[in-house]
C-alpha cells in the first residue's frame, strides 16, 4: 500500500489484525470514492455520447465497490454500524438526526 494515506501510522506489530483489514477496507473506500468523482468529471466533459456512457457505467461499478467496502466496514466496526443506522436511509434533516441522538444521549 503506496502513498500517504496508504500508510500505515503504528508499526504492524503492534496493530490488531482488524485494525489492519479495516485499514485496508478505508483506504480501497478513498479510492472507490475517488474514482466515482473522476468518472463524473470525465463524463461531463466527454464531446462523444458513447465514451459518456462508458464513462458512467464505470462511474457506476466504483459506487457499487464503495457500497460493498461500506457495509463489510459496517459489519465488523460498531460503531460505523451505530452511525450509519442513525443517519442512512431517513428523511429526516441530517442535523436534525444528530440532535434526536445527542437528546437521546447517544
Amino acid at each position: 500500500m503506496a502513498g500517504a494515506s496508504n500508510t500505515l501510522h503504528e508499526s504492524t506489530e503492534k496493530l490488531l489484525p482488524l485494525t489492519i483489514d479495516l485499514h485496508r477496507a478505508l483506504v480501497s473506500l478513498q479510492e472507490e470514492l475517488e474514482a466515482v468523482d473522476w468518472y463524473r468529471q470525465r463524463a461531463d466533459a466527454a464531446a462523444d455520447a458513447e465514451l459518456r456512457q462508458v464513462l458512467l457505467h464505470n462511474m457506476r461499478e466504483e459506487i457499487e465497490h464503495a457500497s460493498m467496502l461500506l457495509e463489510w466496514i459496517r459489519r465488523r466496526e460498531p460503531l460505523f454500524d451505530h452511525e450509519l443506522r442513525t443517519y442512512l436511509f431517513t428523511d429526516t434533516p441530517i442535523v436534525a438526526r444528530e440532535a434526536e441522538e445527542e437528546q437521546r444521549g447517544l
